[in-house]
């Protein structure tokens, strides 16, 4: 009788993960909030209250629009705090900002919208790498302390800004450049996207409203919960002019492939209930104070050092001595301080001059971690009127 020959493995040893790269001991990266502070008791009653009474029909295809709840809580929350005007028709639901854009662009042109696009001279190049893929070339528009030079549109049908604070050097668009710019999609029967980025943290005045406030036919307005609660939600949406409304849902396909719909009905309680303000105030209140202690530590520590685009946001922009960016952020990495440099948001094809400077966020560390890594920051900074930085290590 044959016997059963043992296996044979090409690989000889135990097989081992790829290792994973060391966490930094100060995490001062733009783009996430303090992930200490989500808000777990009203989040869990809201999930509660949302699964008791949620319909037979919720557990079954979702609506690729979203839930009729959410859209009705985002056109109030929205047209209250935001100055948005729009109707839950209006709305679609999807799992954040960049997935937005490939709606709203496609994969090859399935979406709605197509190319040229015009962008800030700075931005995410996720972002920018994103609609590469999808076939959309980028056009950068130069950008000053008040925001997007608008005027400098010229042949593009669409427009991407962050009027409520540029990103990441921070400002609000000019409110003459606010009306320009709508002027222009009119004329040239054109849209403006607008990325909502940062308008529920401003500190020192009033927010500014919503550029879609100012023509909701022309501007589409995108934003998502991930600065307020957590990117981990994957939870946003897009406040859409009429005519791209179906469009979009035919991108997005015929039932809802993202964006949890037990996660959206919280959502909607979250905000019903007062619980989204009250914690949105709390961290407002929270985020500022950490703002002041950044740039009240910049002044005792390095008074050379310019600090702008602090007056909203969940980050500064720490204006740097000529050809130091890069010296600087090596020193940081040495000290296990994660940083981003200025030039890591630059489009490559922008006609501007680059500028040396550090994008410092100060939301991410806990509350316990962040006199260190205010500390650690200060350590790596280069010394007043020096084109290095100190020597690491």
């Amino acid at each position: 009788p044959l016997r059963a020959q043992p296996m044979r493995h090409a690989v000889k040893g135990p097989v081992t993960a790829p290792p994973r790269a060391r966490a930094p001991r100060h995490d001062l990266r733009q783009g996430t909030p303090d992930a200490s502070a989500f808000p777990r008791a009203a989040w869990l009653a809201s999930y509660r209250r949302a699964l008791q009474q949620a319909p037979d029909e919720v557990f079954g295809p979702g609506d690729p629009a979203g839930r009729v709840e959410l859209r009705e809580a985002l056109t109030e929350y929205l047209a209250r705090v935001r100055g948005v005007r729009t109707a839950p028709d209006r709305i679609v639901i999807c799992s954040g900002f960049a997935h937005g854009l490939r709606l709203l662009f496609g994969q090859g042109g399935g979406g709605p919208l197509r190319g040229p696009l015009a962008v800030e001279s700075y931005g995410l190049g996720f972002h920018r790498e994103l609609l590469r893929t999808a076939g959309v070339r980028t056009v950068p528009l130069p950008v000053d302390e008040h925001g997007a030079r608008v005027e400098e549109l010229t042949r593009e049908r669409a427009v991407l800004l962050t009027p409520a604070h540029q990103f990441p050097t921070g400002g609000p668009l000019h409110a003459e450049r606010r009306t320009a710019v709508v002027d222009w999609a009119r004329a040239q029967g054109g849209v403006v996207l607008e990325d909502d980025y940062d308008g529920e943290f401003r500190y020192d005045r009033k927010p500014v409203g919503a550029l879609q406030g100012l023509d909701p036919e022309r501007v589409i307005l995108l934003g998502s919960v991930s600065k307020s609660l957590s990117p981990a939600l994957r939870l946003g949406w897009m406040v859409l002019p009429e005519r791209y409304v179906e469009g979009v849902l035919t991108a997005k396909g015929e039932r809802e492939a993202w964006a949890s719909v037990l996660d959206q009905l919280s959502l909607a309680d979250l905000i019903v209930s007062g619980s989204y303000d009250r914690h949105v105030r709390r961290m407002r209140q929270r985020y500022r104070s950490r703002r002041d202690r950044l740039v009240a530590a910049l002044a005792a520590r390095a008074p050379h050092i310019e600090v702008t685009g602090v007056a909203a946001g969940l980050h500064a922009v720490l204006r740097l001595p000529p050809d130091t960016e890069r010296s600087a952020l090596k020193a940081a990495a040495w000290q296990g301080v994660a940083l981003d440099g200025l030039a890591d948001f630059r489009h490559p094809k922008a006609a501007t001059a680059d500028q040396d400077g550090l994008v410092v966020g100060y939301a991410t560390p806990s509350e316990a971690a962040f006199a260190a890594a205010l500390e650690a920051l200060c350590e790596v900074l280069p010394p007043d009127g020096s084109a290095g930085v100190p020597a690491a290590g």
